[in-house]
């Protein structure tokens, strides 16, 4: 069969397939990016990107109309020879992972496959779900080689990290997996391979340490403020020409739309025996309460206006999926007289404001999120920095 695209991409205009799609795109390979979003297929299609990814915005302009078109149809997928999936894969409302979400979309798109596919599984999933996808095609007589290659890279270092990272590959035959070498080694030199269950678990594992590792900093910085201590003269006093202790995080609001998810998602696959990683959700999830309860202990919140800088889950990014910041604004909003927010590149919320009025209206601010534009910020009103951004501290 003649296939008149290289690779389609399913959810291909969202955080991660549409990265991906531009790299592939810039390599020389014709791509179809396919997404239910019309607003963000529109918004690819005439050059502009839906969401913030340093260093893509130049490589779309290079690559759309050309090499990379986007659509809402999802017939580009019949024509395609690599077909990757790129979907969400969130928890629910009681902490428990959907281990259908993978198959249940891919059912809905059967019809649109063809023999002599090579399908990539690139979601992070429960453990198991490759096997799944391989005995729904295996239901409807299909020929197509699967693979799993779960995306590796961190939001904001996309267009980098693509190109620099290993892949992961996982296939459960020599022919899928050189298919799979074949297509990634497109973006990068090197890559790993490991069985389909194998590469799930390492997948989960790696937002799991990190989550943890998080947890642990968060943890030892209560400790340090409970006692009146710095914990990042702490940390920095102890790191200094210590290898050992190198890798001591700073503390700060740990949240996003990968690691906690993924630490619940290895939670059940263990049957809710994974008590580090429960201990460490309740840690991090924590973080904004026990900042609001140091606080009631030395302002009176019921007549003060609080002012949160910054709503996105991480320093530099548009992105709120999941951000502490809005845990921090509802309690808050019990707590205090009143609460206003501000980010500098959140444009989805129509509640925030001006960073200036959120200054100017405010008794007491807290970094929130801690992008560079605060760095500079000089106020005669407390502020809580747990981020250290402005090298003043972190004691609440």
């Amino acid at each position: 069969m003649t296939f008149g695209y290289d690779v389609a991409v399913i959810g291909g205009c969202g955080h991660v397939g549409l990265p991906l799609g531009l790299a592939f795109a810039d390599r020389g390979a014709r791509v179809a990016l396919f997404d239910h979003n019309p607003q963000a297929v529109d918004a690819v299609n005439a050059g502009q990107l839906p969401a913030s990814e340093p260093g893509a915005h130049e490589v779309l302009q290079r690559v759309v109309g050309g090499a990379l078109t986007a659509t809402t149809s999802p017939a580009v997928i019949s024509v395609a020879e690599h077909v990757i999936i790129v979907i969400g894969t969130p928890i629910g409302g009681h902490l428990s992972p959907d281990p259908l979400a993978v198959t249940r979309a891919l059912e809905e798109l059967v019809d649109y496959l063809r023999n002599g596919q090579l399908l990539v599984l690139r979601s992070t999933v429960f453990p198991g779900v490759t096997a799944q996808v391989e005995r729904l095609l295996e239901r409807h007589s299909f020929d197509i080689d699967v693979c799993f290659c779960p995306e590796r890279i961190a939001q904001g270092r996309a267009m980098t990290e693509l190109f620099t990272l290993p892949q992961i590959v996982a296939a459960r035959n020599q022919r899928a997996f050189e298919r799979a070498n074949a297509l990634f080694r497109r973006l990068t030199v090197k890559t790993v391979t490991l069985a389909p269950e194998e590469a799930e678990l390492a997948k989960l594992f790696t937002n799991v340490w990190r989550y943890i590792k998080f947890a642990a900093a968060n943890q030892l910085y209560m400790i340090a403020n409970d006692c009146g201590l710095d914990y990042e003269r702490i940390r920095n006093a102890l790191a200094e020409d210590y290898p050992r202790a190198a890798d001591l995080a700073p503390a700060g609001f740990t949240a996003g739309p990968c690691l906690f998810k993924d630490t619940m998602q290895l939670a059940a696959f263990d049957n809710n025996n994974f008590t580090l990683g429960h201990a460490s959700m309740m840690i991090n999830e924590g973080l904004p309460l026990y900042v609001v309860s140091r606080l009631e202990k030395r302002h009176h919140l019921e007549f003060m206006t609080v002012g949160i800088l910054g709503m996105a889950f991480k320093a530099e990014s548009d992105d709120v999926r999941s951000s502490l910041s809005y845990k921090l604004r509802r309690v808050l909003g019990f707590k205090a007289a009143a609460v206003l927010c501000t980010d500098p590149y959140v444009t989805s919320d129509p509640d925030l404001l001006p960073v200036e009025e959120v200054v100017a209206r405010s008794d007491l601010l807290i970094i929130a999120a801690p992008h560079a534009a605060y760095r500079n910020l000089e106020v005669d009103k407390p502020v809580v920095d747990i981020f250290n951004l402005l090298g003043r501290g972190v004691r609440v």
